[in-house]
């Protein structure tokens, strides 16, 4: 049986824990509002902004521009975006999983990896698979100019046909104990499906469609970048925001537990002290 000393040592341990796992939390939890804040208000503008174009894209030809060119080839970029650091919970582990079962489902074509954060990075560097571009500290404080950059590159490998396809793989955020990985495609600008073009309406343009296009479309692969970087990283405190509270109350948990323990060894030394005692006394009155 353990000493007493040895027990209250493990709850000190315990207590230390605790104290850092609730600080954890909470700190989660501010930045959790922030990014909420930020997704939130992101979201309209991203979503409509895909509705058209996915629906400019079924009206116009795909000649119209590179990033509405669909080709036969086959060679994929899959861009997934994983936190910098841990303790957030199964948050890594689910989206890496999803990119394996990505390139298994796609074993018959090249797929060429572009990871944004640290863990992602770290997992697939050490295997055997294809790793095109990787960047680290995006989720920190995510910023548009992060996402024009990591777009750029993007649309670079798109339009000089390094790449046919090209799909997204992050964490979005539903709730702070609910997250939901989403892959989905990025480019090319999807069509909308079930609609003939007996019943498109053609529009009339101000100006060239070209012109419009250049301008548009690499606005349109930039913001649905940036809301992806938002929605990860406000999936990332929340579920760390959640594990931290789980882990709060298994450190109350583990101490109630430990000082009830350490309060019944306590109890029967005293009491294996009293026999001895008594017995002692016995002894020397015989």
């Amino acid at each position: 049986m353990a000493n007493v000393r040895d027990i209250r040592r493990r709850i000190r341990s315990a207590k230390n824990i605790q104290q850092i796992t609730r600080a954890m939390k909470f700190v989660s939890a501010a930045r959790l509002r922030k990014a909420q804040e930020r997704v939130i208000a992101a979201r309209p503008y991203a979503q409509q902004m895909l509705s058209v174009l996915n629906s400019l894209a079924t009206r116009v030809p795909e000649r119209s521009h590179p990033l509405l060119a669909r080709r036969d080839g086959h060679r994929i970029e899959l861009v997934v975006i994983t936190a910098d650091k841990g303790l957030c919970g199964a948050y890594n582990t689910n989206v890496i999983r999803h990119a394996l079962e990505f390139i298994a489902e796609h074993a018959d074509a090249p797929v060429d990896l572009n990871i944004l954060g640290r863990r992602g990075r770290d997992f697939f560097r050490r295997r055997s698979y294809s790793v095109r571009q990787e960047a680290i500290n995006v989720l920190q404080k995510p910023s548009f100019a992060d996402a024009v950059a990591i777009a750029r590159d993007i649309i670079e490998e798109f339009v000089q046909e390094k790449k046919d396809l090209v799909w997204l793989l992050y964490n979005e955020f539903k709730s702070v104990v609910q997250q939901r990985v989403i892959v989905e495609p990025l480019l090319p600008i999807k069509k909308l499906a079930g609609m003939e073009e007996a019943h498109l309406i053609e529009y009339l343009y101000d100006e060239p469609a070209e012109k419009i296009f250049n301008n548009l479309l690499p606005r349109h692969v930039e913001s649905q970048v940036f809301r992806a970087l938002l929605e990860a990283a406000a999936s990332e405190q929340g579920a760390r925001m959640t594990a931290m509270d789980a882990a709060t109350k298994n450190a109350t948990e583990m101490i109630d537990s430990l000082t009830l323990y350490a309060n019944k060894v306590r109890q029967a030394g005293i009491t294996k002290e009293l026999i001895e005692v008594v017995s002692g006394a016995a002894a020397a009155g015989t």
